[in-house]
Parts: structure tokens; sequence; C-alpha cells
């Protein structure tokens, strides 16, 4: 059963002041493509999702989609809406998420989280660091669309509020504790550009 490794990239970067996040610039490459370069190998496809900057991020994957779930004002509807998209775009039937602003991702985060979703048989796993969840470095199953999209469809935004309604598995990294970080603020990304890659 194949992967697809879905970067969630839509957001508004409104703690870094309203810029792209993935598109900053950290230790002379864009942070989505340290992303990009330790999801390839773990996946059989990458789609990244993003609501601007369409041809800057066509660059770097053949597949580039937008969410189709929109607020009534037009503005960004969280997350959710680019796991919806995902989910739709899919060409596997299992789907692994994570943001573009964590350069450091795990090596093997496929391999555990799916490992813990067979075990299991959870609709979806997520990783967890201490006492932490995060949500979104998950993998789910693509069957899950419907589910999903009926939740947004009632109105449903929080990340949270979905997960409870399905059988989750956490899977623990507290070796891996680092690759987990985000970059929020421009801070946080002058910081990173200092400290040895994870």
């Amino acid at each position: 059963m194949g992967v697809t490794g879905l970067i969630l990239a839509g957001g508004q970067g409104r703690r870094m002041g309203g810029v792209d996040k993935g598109l900053q610039v950290l230790r002379g490459k864009p942070m989505i493509e340290w992303v990009i370069a330790r999801l390839a190998p773990q996946v059989d496809e990458i789609i990244i999702n993003a609501n601007q900057n369409m041809n800057e991020y066509a660059r770097l994957s053949r597949r580039v989609i937008a969410d189709t779930v929109k607020e009534a004002r037009g503005g960004f509807a969280g997350p959710l809406a680019g796991f919806h998209a995902g989910l739709r775009a899919a060409s596997n039937e299992l789907v692994v998420t994570c943001p573009c602003d964590s350069p450091f991702l795990a090596g093997d985060l496929v391999q555990r989280l799916r490992e813990a979703l067979e075990r299991e048989t959870a609709d979806l796993a997520v990783a967890k660091t201490g006492d932490q969840p995060h949500p979104v470095f998950s993998l789910c199953r693509r069957e899950l669309l419907p589910h999903l999209t009926a939740f947004l469809e009632g109105g449903g935004r929080k990340i949270d509020a979905w997960y409870a309604s399905l059988k989750v598995i956490e899977v623990t990294f507290d070796d891996e504790a680092r690759a987990f970080s985000n970059i929020n603020t421009r801070e946080e990304l002058e910081a990173w550009t200092n400290v040895p890659n994870g």
C-alpha cells in the first residue's frame, strides 16, 4: 500500500508577519525544500497544499493543490482544509501529513506511524513527544475523506475535535523530539540558522 506525502503550506504565517513560511530561507534554501528532502525518500509521491505563491511551489513539486473548503469571507479554513484537499488529490491509500515549517523532519516518521496504524487497525496515527501530540504530523487513511468532508460541511474546523471522532493511535518520538520543532517567527528562523542540522 503506497503512501502520499502531503506538505501543508496553506497557512497565513501570521506570527512571521504574514509571509509564506514555506518559502522563507533557512541555510540557503526555502524551508519547504528541507522538508521535501526528508520526506521524499519515505513516500511514493509528494503533494504540496498551498493557497498562495502557487508557481513558486510548482517548481518544487509536480502536484500543488489549494484548499477547496473556504470560509464565508474568503479566509483560510485551517489545516483540516489542507487535509481535505490532500485526501481528495492523493493517489495512494495512506496519506502522511507534515507542515512546511518543520525542516528537521524525522527520517523514520512514516515507518513508525505506519507500524502503529496497522498494528492497532487505527484510522489515523499521530506523532507525540512527551505529553504533547503533534496533530499535523499524522498518517491517515484516504478512506476518511467522506467523514472529513461531512465534518467540515457541518462547520467543524478544529483538528482535535475531528481526531476525537476517530480511532487514533499516538506514536511516541521522544528520541527525535527536535524533529517536530516548528519555525514560526523570524527570531526562531534566525536561531535555527545557527543550530547544527538534526
